[in-house]
C-alpha cells in the first residue's frame, strides 16, 4: 500500500504549496515549458522540500519523455539503456543523489548533454557548488529550494484531509508542522500515523503519544522552534548560563539535533567571534560528537559547549564589520579595484605591486581599497579580550605604516 506522502504527491505545479519563484506563473520553469526551450538544472535543498516533486511535475507538464536514475544505486548499464532512447528523440533525465555520480557514469552521460540529446535534472541535499563534479555542474543551472514554511505544511495537511469527515483539534496541524521540522514527507507520514490511531479525530494528545514528546510542543502559547532558538541565542549572548541550559533542554526535548547545531555555530561566530577565536573549532568538535552519539547521549557535548559559550567573553565586531561592508557595497557598487591589486595589470607592469614579504615586518605603505574610499573603515574592534585587543593594536600599527587614519 502506498504511503500517504506518495499518494498525495502533486502531479502539476498548481498543486505545490511553495517555491513559487520557480514554479509560479512568472517562474522560470513555467517559462521554460511554455517556450519549449529547455536547459539542464540541479535542485538542491534539505530532505522533504519538494525536489523530486518539482522534477516530476516539470516532466509531466512539459509532456516530454523522461527517465529516473539514482546515482547511488543504478549503474552504467542502466544509464546506457536509457540513453539508447535518444536515438529517436531527446529526453529528460532525473538523476537523484547527483553528488554521488562517479566518473564512469559522467563519461557516458556528458556527450549526450553536449549534443542536446539529454536535459538533466539533478537532485541533491548537498550544495552542488562543492559536492557535484564541475564537468556536470558547469553544464547546469543551479536552483536552491529553501525549507518549507510552517504555513506551507499546514496548507498541505489541510488539503490531505479535506475529503475526510474528521474532528480536528485546534493547533494540531501547527504541532505536526513543528514536530516534522516543516518537512512535507515527514508531516504527511505523521498525519497518516495519527489516522491509524484514530480515523475520526486528530488531537494533540494523540500526537503526543506518537512522538513521545511532552506538551511543551503543543501548549497554547505555541513554544515554536524559532522562539526557543532565539531565546537560546539571547541567553548565550547575555552570558546567562542557566537560561542557556534551560532553552537548550527544551530544544533537546523537541528532538531536532540539526537545528540546534546550526544555531550554535551561528552564535559562535556572530556573538563570540574574535573575543574567543578557538570557539568555532570547539563548537564544531562538540557538534561532531553530538552527531556521532545521537540522542540521548548528544545532550552531553551540547551541554558542555553551551556552558562554555555562555561564559565566554563576547565580541560581535566581525559580524558588524561584514554587515558594514555589505551595506556599503550594496550602496556603492562601482568603485574600481586599484591596478596594483589586479593580476592582469601587474603582469603588464610588475613594478606597480610592492610584495609585502620583501619588506620589514611584511608591511609597506600600499593599500588596496579603491582610491576614492581609501580611508573607509568597516572593522571597529573591542578591547574586552586579550586576543582582540592584540588585533586592534596590530590594526592601528598597520594603518600608521600605510598612513591611513
Amino acid at each position: 500500500m502506498e504511503p500517504l506522502s506518495y499518494f498525495l504527491r502533486p502531479t502539476q505545479f498548481n498543486d505545490i504549496v511553495s517555491h513559487q519563484h520557480l514554479i509560479g506563473p512568472e517562474g522560470i520553469f513555467r517559462k521554460m515549458i511554455a517556450s519549449k526551450k529547455y536547459f539542464s538544472f540541479i535542485l538542491y535543498g534539505n530532505p522533504g522540500v519538494g525536489k523530486t516533486t518539482i522534477a516530476k511535475c516539470f516532466c509531466l507538464e512539459s509532456k516530454e519523455d523522461y527517465y529516473l536514475f539514482n546515482a547511488s544505486t543504478d549503474d552504467k548499464n542502466k544509464l546506457k539503456q536509457i540513453l539508447d532512447v535518444t536515438y529517436y528523440h531527446s529526453i529528460i533525465l532525473i538523476v537523484d543523489e547527483i553528488h554521488r555520480m562517479n566518473n564512469n557514469i559522467q563519461e557516458v552521460l556528458l556527450p549526450y548533454l553536449e549534443a542536446g540529446k539529454v536535459y538533466l535534472i539533478g537532485l541533491t541535499t548537498l550544495s552542488p557548488y562543492h559536492a557535484v563534479n564541475i564537468a556536470i555542474r558547469s553544464r547546469c543551472q543551479i536552483f536552491e529550494l529553501k525549507d518549507l514554511l510552517k504555513q506551507d505544511i499546514i496548507t498541505l495537511l489541510q488539503r490531505a484531509v479535506k475529503d475526510l469527515a474528521l474532528n480536528i483539534e485546534e493547533g494540531v496541524f501547527e504541532a505536526i508542522a513543528q514536530v516534522s521540522n516543516n518537512e512535507a514527507r515527514s508531516a504527511l507520514n505523521l498525519l497518516e500515523t495519527l489516522l491509524v490511531l484514530d480515523d475520526k479525530n486528530l488531537t494533540l494528545s494523540n500526537l503526543t503519544k506518537i512522538t513521545l514528546k511532552p506538551n511543551i510542543l503543543l501548549d497554547k502559547n505555541q513554544d515554536y522552534y524559532y522562539e526557543l532558538l532565539s531565546a537560546l541565542q539571547k541567553s548565550i549572548r547575555g552570558s546567562d548560563v542557566d537560561a542557556s541550559l534551560y532553552y537548550l533542554a527544551k530544544l533537546i526535548t523537541l528532538g531536532d539535533l540539526k537545528i540546534i547545531q546550526r544555531r550554535l555555530m551561528v552564535i559562535a561566530y556572530e556573538d563570540i567571534g574574535l573575543a574567543n577565536p578557538n570557539i568555532g573549532l570547539r563548537v564544531n568538535a562538540a557538534l561532531e560528537a553530538a552527531t556521532q552519539l545521537g540522542f540521548p547521549e548528544a545532550c552531553k557535548p551540547l551541554a558542555n559547549i553551551v556552558i562554555e559559550m555562555a561564559l565566554s567573553v563576547k565580541s560581535n565586531t566581525a559580524n558588524t564589520a561584514i554587515e558594514n561592508a555589505l551595506e556599503f557595497v550594496q550602496n556603492n557598487p562601482n568603485y574600481k579595484t586599484p591596478n596594483h591589486a589586479i593580476n592582469a595589470k601587474i603582469k603588464l607592469n610588475p613594478q606597480i605591486y610592492h610584495y609585502p614579504h620583501n619588506d620589514s615586518n611584511s608591511l609597506n605603505d600600499q593599500s588596496y581599497l579603491p582610491i576614492e574610499i581609501k580611508d573607509q573603515r568597516f572593522y571597529f574592534g573591542k578591547m574586552d579580550s586579550d586576543y582582540e585587543k592584540s588585533l586592534v593594536d596590530r590594526n592601528e600599527y598597520i594603518k600608521k605604516i600605510k598612513k591611513l587614519k
